[in-house]
């Protein structure tokens, strides 16, 4: 799944991660990263998923990929509050076109947000059979504000980049971590820890919710970990009182802050779920990062970087 935005080109696609903290930016060839490089943010530039600066952030793009020598095709990803995740179930429909009108319909009534003011994409998550035995679709739509994928973009374009797509950084996420192959699989729980603290839960490599949260951080700035498993409560219990909804097994935790020391064992005391850190890079091959370059700072871009081959 991803926004607009798309083009198509020789040229390498970088993901690019902005993080309220820090920006990561990743180039995958041929299953491995070929280059991979991650900056601090300056504070203020970005809150909660949104551009505050756009000026300041421009300025700090066109800075970073100069000094790191990256391909300026980039593939972004978005995460705030602003963004609506709803799962539909649709007749099945064999025409695209009427089949994405009948979609579009569906989530003006799903979806709090005025469909003219937004970008809409969504993803088929599989057929169930309906009450009277007809093939219905599910699947997943996605609604950002347009003014948000905007601010974005423009900053990218004025720092002299190309914005081959927009996508989504919690299917991002899953598209990293999760194994393939979904027949059998049980859902997980992924939770990558950013300023914008992106949930997912997937059953093999396919998302099938996804909600952003804004986490409760103590004095030091660290996520609270008995807040943060009642949000990861609330998300599974929403989950399961969907039709068709599989028990969740295992919560997968990343990004920076999921490494602190006793942090995931927090969390899956709280839940009663098992609970770990995953490898961040765990669907590419990472080779010979730069030592300078925390790993975990880099599954966002990873993920949007091997979505922008597809």
């Amino acid at each position: 799944m991803a926004f607009g935005l798309r083009h198509n080109g020789p040229r390498g696609v970088v993901g690019l991660d902005l993080d309220g903290e820090y920006i990561a930016a990743v180039e995958v060839t041929e299953g491995a990263i070929s280059r991979s490089a991650s900056l601090d943010l300056a504070p203020g530039l970005i809150h909660e998923g949104e551009v505050q600066d756009a000026p300041g952030l421009t300025e700090a793009l066109r800075d970073f990929f100069a000094a790191n020598d990256l391909p300026h095709d980039v593939r972004l990803g978005v995460a705030n509050q602003q963004i609506s995740v709803r799962s539909l179930e649709i007749p099945h429909i064999d025409d695209p076109k009427e089949r994405d009108a009948a979609i579009r319909f569906m989530a003006a009534d799903a979806i709090a947000m005025p469909l003219d003011d937004a970008v809409l994409d969504h993803q088929g998550v599989g057929e169930v059979e309906g009450p009277d035995g007809t093939r219905r679709e599910r699947v997943v739509v996605v609604a950002a504000r347009a003014a948000t994928i905007s601010s974005f973009a423009d900053c990218v374009k004025e720092a002299g980049l190309r914005a081959e797509g927009v996508d989504l950084n919690a299917f991002a996420m899953v598209r990293m971590l999760a194994a393939g192959g979904d027949e059998g699989q049980p859902a997980k729980v992924y939770c990558h820890l950013g300023e914008v603290v992106n949930l997912a839960i997937a059953i093999g490599s396919t998302c099938v919710f996804t909600r952003p949260l804004t986490p409760v951080r103590d004095e030091s700035g660290f996520p609270l970990a008995a807040a943060l498993a009642d949000d990861i409560r609330l998300s599974i219990d929403f989950f399961m009182v969907q039709d068709g909804a599989s028990a969740v097994e295992q919560v997968l935790l990343s990004g920076p802050d999921a490494t602190r020391e006793g942090f995931a064992a927090e969390i899956e005391g709280a839940l009663g779920v098992p609970t770990e850190v995953a490898p961040p890079l765990a669907n590419v091959e990472a080779g010979a990062l730069p030592p300078e370059i925390d790993p975990y700072r880099l599954t966002i871009a990873a993920g949007l970087a091997i979505g922008g081959r597809s």
